[in-house]
């Protein structure tokens, strides 16, 4: 019988204590002892990336940490990337730049993407695939990842872009004081 140990970290800004096996990895601390199935398990050898969350703010492979290495540090995984409930600019990228398909690899890809961003707001492309470059994706071919990260960066103010101006009630087109330049339909 092997001894288990008592680990003890901040994930997601909530404080856990569990009882593991010293041998447990931190990808399954958080998927099988806490419930946190966004990040994912794939080749268990730091290739793919699918298992990157955050360690005190830095990107790690999660399969190849321990959960005890993890022990007293601040753990952020994919599900604590949303704003209140609502998707924040990167999330919000991808799903308009259709940065996913499988979805398999875009746990890491968000956690990775929102690395850089948080330390380079405005990153060009050749910095974005730099980073990116540790996170496999056999289906988008990178380019849909690339332009939701840039999307991201390009509307990081939350409001999907729109940057309200002091005139912003009135319509370049001919539309109301209003804002509303929704045409009636009639039939």
């Amino acid at each position: 019988m092997t001894a288990k140990m008592d680990v003890t970290m901040t994930v997601n800004g909530t404080e856990v204590t569990r009882e593991v096996e010293p041998r447990t990895l931190l990808v399954h601390f958080v998927r099988d002892h806490l419930g946190l199935t966004g990040t994912h398990w794939a080749c268990d050898t730091t290739n793919c990336g699918a298992c990157t969350v955050w360690v005190d703010s830095e990107p790690v492979k999660s399969c190849t940490v321990l959960a005890a290495m993890a022990g007293g540090h601040d753990v952020r995984t994919v599900e604590d990337l949303d704003t209140g409930g609502e998707l924040n600019p990167l999330q919000e990228g991808f799903m308009r730049e259709h940065g996913l398909q499988c979805g398999f690899c875009t746990p890491g890809m968000l956690m990775t993407g929102q690395a850089l961003l948080d330390r380079d707001p405005d990153p060009d492309e050749a910095t974005i695939r730099e980073a990116i470059s540790g996170n496999l994706c056999r289906c988008t071919g990178y380019e849909n990842i690339v332009r939701a990260v840039r999307w991201a960066a390009e509307n990081a103010n939350g409001d999907g872009g729109h940057d309200a101006g002091p005139d912003d009630g009135a319509d370049e087109s001919g539309g109301d004081e209003s804002g509303d330049d929704t045409a009636e339909v009639t039939a």
